[in-house]
């Protein structure tokens, strides 16, 4: 049986990558299994790298032979699967209100909201309509990234320092535009459990330090001084161990489309929707420090929002 899959937020070039790994036979690291059968364009209009290439991806999956559709709700109606793909996360739980009722399967793209408050009341919804939903950067299933968990294990991983890229959006606030990518590598690694976070910034660098409940520390360097490279040291009992994200062959998107397709298919996310929601608070509590220099704790509801 082929998956009906509708696309939701023609904003971002994860609906390229996707919709060519889903259909092209041809392509190295196809997909298959599914079709995007019906999308709904969206876009927000304050936000440029939104709004200005809505037109282009909407051409190209109608070329693929998906409908477009006049609402979120049209598309859920219609498909198996929905893949929430709005870059800006401001607007997911409003489409995602619109589609719960009537989709129990449901991809969010990075980042899953903006605001504890949005992804709390998102989560509300999923278990109100039983609804499975999974959200996470591809940077979280990189092949090298699996490869050197795979060798290694993670029973004796002591701390992660992750390195990346960290340009800001003015809509996206802080962290959760770029941050979030290091911010998944970091919970793929140590899992859930941090309790609180500072971070020292100037104009191009900011350095993220965490430390989790059982003592150990991960720590995120974003720079926007002109490294657009992804990397990150695991330290382990015995040996600390470099991964660059960037050179496995294999396209970090194949991976994580391989664990959505997994999703849709047995009804269970690889991502517990908790680890989600902690990720939320971490990159609140990371903006608050950001902008007062101070340390602050996940479990400081004033602060993250919660």
């Amino acid at each position: 049986m082929i998956l009906k899959i509708g696309m939701i937020g023609l904003d971002t070039s994860h609906v390229s990558i996707f919709s060519k790994m889903l259909h092209d036979k041809a392509h190295p690291y196809y997909v298959p299994g599914a079709r995007v059968t019906a999308a709904f364009p969206g876009g927000s209009p304050d936000f440029e790298l939104s709004i200005s290439r809505v037109d282009g991806y909407t051409k190209e999956l109608v070329a693929w032979g998906a409908e477009i559709l006049d609402s979120p709700g049209d598309v859920a109606k219609q498909v198996d699967a929905v893949m929430l793909e709005a870059v800006d996360g401001r607007s997911h739980l409003s489409l995602f209100r619109a589609i719960a009722p009537h989709c129990q399967m449901v991809f969010i793209d990075k980042p899953f909201a903006v605001s504890s408050k949005d992804a709390i009341e998102i989560a509300e919804l999923a278990e109100q309509f039983q609804a499975t939903v999974m959200s996470s950067s591809s940077l979280r299933y990189a092949q090298g990234l699996q490869d050197e968990l795979a060798r290694g294990g993670v029973d004796d991983i002591i701390g992660v320092d992750c390195a990346g890229p960290l340009p800001l959006q003015p809509t996206q606030p802080g962290f959760f535009w770029y941050g979030i990518h290091a911010a998944e590598m970091l919970y793929r690694v140590l899992g859930p459990g941090c309790v609180s976070v500072h971070v020292a910034a100037t104009e191009l660098h900011e350095v993220l330090t965490a430390v989790w409940n059982d003592g150990r520390v991960g720590t995120i360097r974003g720079n926007r001084a002109g490294n657009e490279r992804f990397g990150m040291t695991i330290h382990r009992t015995e040996a600390s161990s470099f991964v660059d994200i960037m050179a496995h062959p294999k396209p970090y998107y194949a991976s994580l489309l391989e664990q959505i397709m997994k999703m849709f298919t047995t009804g269970v996310s690889d991502v517990p929707l908790s680890e989600t929601l902690e990720i939320i608070r971490f990159l609140e509590a990371a903006n608050v420090s950001r902008e007062t220099g101070e340390t602050v704790r996940l479990d400081d509801n004033d602060r993250t929002g919660s």
